[in-house]
């Protein structure tokens, strides 16, 4: 009874065995590789699959986009600098039966293929368009590499340089180049800024000087229209003065003139024509007012009385 218990043990683990290399689970971005006797059957999922682990091996492929780091490699320009690059390449498997049968390593082999392909690239260009033509030299490894990788059934998505090292010596130019161009920045700069500033304050002056003038304009304007103002009144007020009033004031004034401590005066031809009519009517003679009157000549002094 014990011996029969052992001989189902054994069978039943011999099934669970046999079940769990015959039963495969792909997922959705994996795919086996069938070999049945050595003969290559083909890829197989994703799904549910069977396999018969007597005659059956299997090689798996993962699908999904994967990369690549290409170490440090060294490499001469074409105007004979030494640099060294290190970039990433990234590839997804398209064929997988391709990938297992016509590669054994392929890691390996694209490390290889990229570190040659790399060295032929950079030969063809200068360290100045190597240093700033990154894009370019990315696209040209890129199609380079893909071209061997195709026949493989991998395919080269991208490319990127991740590093570029220059010689000590080119390093030690390009910092003083790059420190030149910072000063010669910063001279364009001030200069600038001193020019926009000299606008700036021209501009001000000039219309400060627009408003001092028109202010100076406006002034004059009022002035004027003051003065003619005046002007107009006085013509106005001098239309109503009668010749008796004009006498009386003439008086006022010599009154004024006789209190000054001058002998002499100057008194217009106009003063003495009223004088004279005045003497004559005070003394009731013609002949006084022509005696007075010839006193008192225009344009000349006459003594004190």
């Amino acid at each position: 009874m014990t011996a029969a218990l052992v001989i189902v043990a054994i069978v039943v683990v011999a099934v669970l065995v046999l079940a769990a290399t015959s039963i495969k689970v792909v997922k959705e971005y994996q795919r086996f590789i069938l070999f049945r006797l050595g003969r290559a059957v083909g890829a197989r999922g994703p799904g549910f699959k069977l396999v018969n682990p007597v005659t059956d091996r299997v090689n798996w492929v993962d699908l999904r986009e994967q990369f690549l780091e290409i170490p440090h490699q060294t490499a001469i320009t074409r105007d004979n600098a030494a640099i060294s690059i290190d970039f990433i390449i990234f590839y997804k498997v398209v064929d997988p039966l391709t990938s297992v049968l016509a590669v054994q390593n392929f890691e390996g082999a694209a490390t290889n293929i990229a570190s040659t392909t790399l060295r032929s690239v950079v030969g063809d260009m200068l360290l100045d368009d190597v240093l700033s033509k990154r894009e370019d030299m990315n696209a040209a490894l890129r199609v380079k590499l893909d071209d061997v990788t195709e026949r493989w059934g991998v395919k080269i998505t991208n490319v990127e340089v991740r590093e570029i090292k220059p010689p000590p010596a080119v390093l030690e130019a390009m910092t003083r180049q790059m420190g030149a161009e910072r000063s010669r920045r910063a001279v364009v700069l001030e200069a600038d800024g001193q020019k926009q500033a000299s606008i700036t304050v021209a501009e001000g002056q000039k219309q400060s000087a627009i408003l001092q003038a028109e202010g100076d304009r406006q002034a004059a304007e009022l002035r004027a229209q003051g003065f003619a103002a005046a002007l107009r009144r006085i013509l106005e007020v001098a239309g109503d003065v009668d010749q008796t009033t004009m006498t009386l004031q003439y008086l006022e004034t010599l009154k004024q003139i006789g209190s000054s401590p001058s002998t002499k005066f100057v008194v217009p031809v106009e003063l003495t024509d009223l004088l004279a009519g005045v003497l004559g009517g005070a003394k009731g003679g013609a002949g006084s007012a022509k005696t007075n009157g010839a006193a008192l000549v225009a344009g000349e002094s006459v003594p004190k009385i």
